[in-house]
């Protein structure tokens, strides 16, 4: 039996990136700057945790090891290992620190390319594109036309949105173009439509995702985001693990984002859930359908969305504290011959200036029953993940990155 089961805690980074400086983000630390708040009594909050942060299953798989690799930190180093684990740490050679540009790496094709991106003004579409979304989009106006984050803007513009159905565009430091808009008082599939129509007109201007946001409520104290988002991403480059697991006939079932983020390219099946919580069922859920030669590909984008967006230290140390603590539930389904691999796609430091993500090296954890484990070190792509898993997969190996199964490989 040969599976594997690929983890993506969306933002979890564990700072260090060489290239930070590039970005602007020296010294960001997603998982380094969390540790230190809930020590110091920052990331306590009444009703939802207090203390030092608790990630013993991690922790168990090298998380500790994987973090001094990359900075230096020290977080419970010397905690004992479980049997077969390994750790290491991986630096994004992709040109971006976006969604697609993370996980497109991590499925072996890092983004060589610079994505097209919409200037920090006001307004921040170009007039030709904002007249043509009008037109070809059949609507009366747009509003927002800026950079924003998903609920402020939503609670500036939603009130004015339900009077006048003027949907709201926004965009980010990604290379995004964002449409909010009301399930009822616009509809769910016009606003598909619409993000569909958008997405041609964003093509020229290279930009990577077109991405629906429904919401509901009355009032600006009582609107709220609906799990119905949907992207529209520009597909991959070249063919990704994702796509040389389905041609050999193996199956990839995609948990949350995963097939949004391929432009549902190589994806066998997909399987969505409101929140972390239920995307792990769903997740283990597939692990227990998982043939032999199938890859369970998971993105876990609470902490990003919900945690790290909102700059909420307390919130995103409550749900890794959470996930962890689910961590034995996977673990007791894996079988000999399994790999699962613990990642992220980029960093998202809650305690960072903005509200964006931040360039950082990534974890790179797990566990191979029956294979002994061990330091996989520092990584120089997230390619490494993808020619892993391929290999432990039994494909042939592709342009991109280099496996570590050989550091782990070993029979114990």
């Amino acid at each position: 039996m040969a599976r594997a089961f690929l983890f993506v805690l969306d933002s979890f980074g564990i700072g260090g990136a060489a290239d930070a400086a590039q970005f602007g983000d020296v010294g960001s630390d997603t998982f380094g700057h969390i540790a230190a708040a809930c020590a110091g009594g920052r990331g306590d909050r009444d009703g939802l945790r207090a203390g030092p942060l608790h990630l013993p299953n991690m922790t168990a798989l090298g998380l500790g090891r994987a973090a001094r690799l990359a900075t230096g930190l020290e977080f419970e180093t010397g905690a004992r290992l479980r049997d077969g684990a390994f750790h290491g740490t991986a630096q994004e050679i992709s040109s971006g620190k976006d969604t697609p540009s993370g996980h497109w790496e991590i499925a072996g094709v890092p983004v060589t390319f610079d994505w097209g991106y919409f200037p920090q003004t006001v307004p921040a579409f170009p007039a030709s594109l904002t007249e043509a979304i009008i037109r070809d989009g059949k609507v009366s106006g747009i509003l927002g036309d800026c950079h924003a984050s998903g609920i402020e803007i939503i609670e500036r513009f939603g009130e004015e949105h339900v009077l006048t159905g003027k949907p709201i565009c926004y965009t980010s430091v990604d290379s995004v173009l964002q449409i909010a808009a009301h399930e009822e008082h616009f509809g769910l599939e016009r606003l598909y439509d619409l993000c569909r129509t958008v997405r041609r007109l964003v093509d020229p201007l290279n930009i990577g995702r077109v991405i629906a946001r429904p919401f509901v409520g009355e009032s600006k104290d009582t609107f709220e985001r609906t799990p119905n988002r949907k992207d529209y991403a520009t597909p991959p480059p070249e063919a990704t693990l994702l796509d040389r697991l389905t041609e050999r006939g193996s199956k990839v079932i995609a948990i949350g984002k995963i097939g949004d983020i391929f432009a549902h390219r190589g994806i066998s099946e997909v399987r969505k859930g409101v929140g972390n919580m239920a995307m792990l069922d769903k997740a283990l859920g597939a692990m227990d359908d998982a043939g032999d030669g199938d890859l369970v590909f998971a993105n876990f984008v609470d902490f990003d969305t919900e945690f790290g967006h909102r700059r909420d230290v307390a919130g995103y140390a409550a749900a890794l504290e959470a996930f962890d603590r689910r961590i034995p539930e996977a673990l007791s389904r894996l079988k000999p011959g399994d790999l699962l691999i613990l990642t992220a796609d980029h960093g998202n430091d809650p305690t960072w200036r903005g509200t964006d993500h931040t360039r950082e090296r990534i974890p790179v954890i797990g566990i191979a029953p029956g294979l002994t484990g061990g330091d996989i070190g520092l990584r120089p792509t997230f390619a490494d993940i993808g020619e892993t898993v391929a290999q432990h997969l039994g494909l042939p190996r592709a342009r991109h990155g280099t496996s570590f199964l050989e550091t782990i490989a070993t029979h114990a």
